[in-house]
């Protein structure tokens, strides 16, 4: 057990309001110290821009379960979307972006009525400088919060606070962590089963309204990939968002399992 984390779930009565979940990912995911213009179009995901300089679109989209009454919206950034599960007005941010993308994240909060002051948690799902890169902004803005990430990546995280530790049956604010390396060691995706939610990070990506597996150009260890995606495969779960591509609101699970058994 870690600081901070409660195995125990949270039950919140719905009509206490919404807990909101806010999820970034980013394109052609690099070392931090690596510039994503030095990738190829020729190896990006699908439907995905490779340049920094593509003006971001912030529509955002709204789908919650028909039963379980939390809401999830992805806030499309271009090049980076957002995912926020909203459920009783508190708020947990995975993945940062690259550098400066705090206020799409801000825009984010205050469409559903939130501000910095309701996030209490930062999770990172990896290392990589487009999901870490906004971190210390962040977290100076969401003075509350607490930050995570898996225990392969915390040293090559720069933080302004130290980043609690999270691993298999961890739960952050209700949202049970995955280990899922090869991507980079400490790779993590998050679970929201009362939202039948799958954040994968990018041990999964979308391409072409389906699902593919971790992007071999920028993941060392194709082999433990390839094996995260095998566990994924074990969860139950109806949506899956990604770092990078377009979300699966349907019959993801299946998808998932028909990747596993493909690998």
């Amino acid at each position: 057990m870690h600081p901070g984390i409660s195995r125990r779930g949270f039950l919140y009565d719905l009509g206490r309001g919404t807990l909101a979940l806010a999820v970034l990912g980013l394109s052609a995911c690099a070392d931090p110290d690596e510039s994503l213009d030095t990738v190829s179009s020729a190896t990006s995901i699908p439907g995905e821009s490779n340049s920094t300089t593509t003006a971001p679109d912030t529509t955002t989209t709204t789908a919650p379960p028909a039963t379980s009454g939390v809401a999830w919206q992805r806030v499309n950034l271009g090049f980076v979307s957002a995912y926020i599960v909203v459920r009783g007005g508190e708020a947990a941010i995975v993945d940062t972006g690259v550098e400066n993308s705090e206020p799409d994240i801000e825009a984010g909060l205050i469409s559903l009525g939130l501000d910095w002051g309701a996030v209490g948690h930062v999770i990172l799902t990896h290392r990589h400088g487009d999901h870490q890169g906004s971190l210390p902004a962040v977290m100076a803005a969401a003075v509350d919060a607490t930050g995570y990430a898996g225990a392969g990546d915390l040293a090559a995280i720069t933080s302004p606070r130290s980043l609690v530790s999270v691993g298999d049956g961890d739960h952050v604010f209700d949202l049970e962590i995955i280990e899922t390396p090869g991507h980079t060691p400490g790779h993590i995706s998050v679970l929201s089963a009362d939202a039948s939610l799958l954040i994968a990070g990018d041990a999964l990506n979308g391409a072409n309204g389906g699902v593919i597996g971790a992007n071999p150009q920028f993941s060392p260890d194709m082999d433990s990939a390839n094996r995260s995606v095998k566990k994924l495969a074990g969860y139950r779960f109806d949506t899956v968002v990604f770092g990078h591509g377009e979300p699966v609101v349907a019959n993801a699970a299946t998808l998932v399992a028909e990747l596993a058994a493909s690998i």
